[in-house]
């Protein structure tokens, strides 16, 4: 088993309409206005971008996003990751009940110094830490969804 690699699903309901919630969602560069662990997003061009996240544990990781396709039709956004993470993440919207269903999946290998070498104490902490930030994230959006 590679203890710097994870994959992850986080599922939020969110109280709108898919093209609204994707509208968001296709903005990163917002992200930080609504989801406190997003630290900066600096826009490199159209399509690529830095991003700095910090969550509860004490360290910041820095990667490069740059998208590889943008779907509104069928609510998918993905982007594949170079930094201190390396791998892919993508967004999927979907009609759910009265609103949406924003369906977030993640598989990234770690490249951070540090984080490798805690990888086999420090994995149940790292998941944990992710999970908190994915918490935080779907609250500040159903704020900010809620606020305009």
């Amino acid at each position: 088993m590679d203890f710097n690699h994870y994959r992850f699903r986080t599922l939020w309901t969110l109280p709108t309409p898919p093209a609204r919630a994707y509208g968001v969602l296709e903005r990163p560069e917002d992200y930080p206005r609504w989801w406190r662990q997003v630290q900066e997003v600096t826009r490199l061009d159209d399509t690529t971008g830095v991003i700095r996240i910090r969550s509860v544990l004490p360290y910041d990781m820095t990667f490069t996003a740059r998208e590889v396709r943008r779907d509104p039709a069928a609510g998918v956004l993905e982007t594949a990751l170079s930094g201190d993470i390396e791998g892919w993440a993508r967004w999927t919207v979907t009609p759910h009940r009265a609103g949406s269903l924003a369906r977030y999946d993640q598989v990234v290998s770690v490249r951070k110094p540090l984080l490798r070498r805690l990888a086999v104490p420090g994995r149940p902490l790292f998941r944990a830490n992710h999970a908190l930030m994915m918490r935080s994230g779907r609250r500040g959006l159903r704020r900010h969804l809620e606020a305009v």
